[in-house]
């Protein structure tokens, strides 16, 4: 019996149950445009060239990194985004990104961080294989478009502090 007054403790959330939100929550947006995967190379801990012809637009990368309807970056992140209020603390702070990790590595990590860590809770955003309980209308799309990965990877460089 609850005494008056008393505070009732909310379950905490789990990792695991805070990355199925988000892939539900980017799955609600609408699957990345039906264009093919772009090849690339993975050497070492990085993926070196770049996924498009075009390069980054950094302003264009910060869009999607804040936007909640597309990446859901913050949901687990924070960062330098003082405009917005709700911040993620579930993965390392965006802040000196681009100093920690070259434009290769941050690549990799947003491809498939998997290939680094296979208990990482953030979603492959650019990989279509092996993937577990998928809408029939998001199969064979990844969340990101290959732009999309370039210009997040140029955003994210330029956070050197």
């Amino acid at each position: 019996m609850r005494q008056r007054g008393s505070r009732r403790s909310r379950p905490r959330c789990s990792a695991e149950a805070v990355a199925a939100a988000a892939l539900l929550a980017v799955a609600a947006c609408g699957p990345a445009r039906a264009e093919p995967l772009q090849p690339y190379e993975i050497v070492g801990d990085a993926i070196p060239q770049p996924l498009t012809a075009t390069p980054g637009d950094p302003a264009r990368g910060r869009a999607v990194v804040i936007n909640r309807r597309v990446g859901l970056c913050l949901l687990c992140h924070s960062g330098p985004f003082p405009e917005e209020k709700l911040q993620g603390n579930l993965a390392p702070d965006l802040a000196g990104t681009g100093a920690r990790w070259s434009i290769g590595q941050l690549r990799l990590r947003l491809v498939d961080a998997s290939r680094l860590n296979g208990e990482t809770i953030m979603p492959p955003y650019y990989r279509i294989d092996r993937l577990d309980r998928v809408a029939p209308a998001f199969r064979d799309k990844p969340i990101f478009s290959a732009q999309q990965i370039e210009d997040v990877v140029a955003f994210l460089a330029t956070l050197r502090d």
